[in-house]
């Protein structure tokens, strides 16, 4: 296999996470003989240091010329510090989403039995824990139109808008991955007060139609919420609108142990990206603390659903599960005797090259 791999590192600890992934990446590699080519790009306020846009053409190019993107953070305090900056990191992500037509955000949610102490739930109630959320990427409230605030600046207003086609594609996404897995599609909405939610609900019903052998039930957002806490082991795969999806998917990282142990994917019908969900994380940059989990598992998605190297993908995750129940981990998931942003990476590429060894 020969690929070409889109690098945009980001902000804050972006680099420092992604430089972990691709360490993994080329283990991996030499393992299965494969050759990935990364190509680097920057992204958010990074790039609009060096050229004023939090997306340049450039940019833009390298993500549409290579195989899959592997994608840092966005974000910085000189400009969440400042509601008056009229360019801001944020917008190239919106850009860049809307632009790459990337509009399925795909985040798995497991929780792992070493960590299970390490989780703000009970045990008996995270264990098991395995589901994935399918939440729509481009439309709704973050894109909508008329947005804004009137003249006297003492009203502001925001659009959340739909169509049908928009719901339908995601919702074969999730129909797809549901068949793959225990058939039980969770549509989440807020129908009992939102037109869009209902048209979300007519359009999905539809979709339903055509897999008779999945499952589909409902939930308003709010009873959704509550459920992940009391009983994450209900769902299967949760279906959801952008705004929804942006909120439960934070909450239920609590289930794993730690935000920084979280992947996703962003796909649609030409391209694919690949991000941890935890953010810049400014306070840790540059200080070799960050947890390289997130990347790491999310290059191990990018191998997987870009790739379709499902071997490969497992030895990731297989390596990533060896660290957590030996304790080789960041400061955030032991507090006693971490190890490096560095130091975990080495452990999970040596841990990858080790498998080859043992299976020869």
């Amino acid at each position: 296999m020969n690929k070409t791999i889109a690098i945009l590192a980001g902000d804050g600890i972006g680099p420092e996470v992604i430089a972990e992934a691709r360490k993994v990446m080329d283990a991996v590699a030499r393992r299965f003989g494969h050759s990935f080519i990364y190509k680097e790009a920057l992204v958010g306020a990074a790039a609009i240091d060096a050229t004023g846009d939090p997306f340049p053409g450039k940019t833009e190019r390298t993500c549409r010329e290579a195989d899959a993107i592997l994608f840092g953070a966005i974000g910085d305090p000189k400009y969440d510090n400042d509601p008056s900056a009229k360019v801001r990191p944020e917008q190239g992500l919106l850009r860049m989403r809307s632009t790459l037509g990337l509009y399925a955000n795909i985040r798995p949610v497991m929780s792992y039995e070493a960590l299970e102490d390490r989780s703000p739930l009970k045990n008996n109630v995270i264990s098991g824990t395995d589901f994935v959320v399918f939440r729509e990427l481009t439309g709704g409230i973050y894109f909508g139109e008329p947005r804004g605030r009137t003249e006297n600046g003492n009203t502001a207003f925001d659009s959340c808008v739909y169509s049908r086609e928009e719901i339908r594609r995601i919702a074969h996404k999730a129909f797809q991955a549901a068949g793959k897995r225990r058939k039980h599609v969770t549509l989440v909405d807020k129908a009992n007060v939102l037109a869009t939610s209902r048209l979300w609900r007519e359009e999905v019903v539809r979709v339903g139609e055509e897999y008779p052998d999945i499952t589909l039930d409902y939930m308003f957002v709010d009873n959704a919420a509550m459920k992940i806490i009391l009983q994450p082991t209900f769902f299967d795969v949760v279906l959801t609108e952008n705004m929804f999806g942006d909120i439960i998917t934070d909450e239920a990282s609590v289930i794993a142990g730690s935000l920084g142990l979280l992947p996703s994917a962003s796909t649609g019908d030409e391209f694919a990206l690949f991000e941890p969900i935890h953010g810049s994380y400014p306070q840790a940059a540059g200080k070799n603390t960050a947890n390289p989990m997130g990347a790491i598992l999310s290059a191990a998605m990018l191998l997987e659903y870009a790739f379709g190297a499902i071997e490969e993908s497992k030895a990731i995750r297989d390596a990533v599960a060896s660290a957590l129940e030996e304790g080789s981990v960041t400061e955030d998931l032991n507090a006693d005797s971490p190890l490096s942003t560095r130091e975990v990476g080495d452990y999970v590429a040596g841990k990858v090259l080790e498998m080859k060894e043992v299976a020869e």
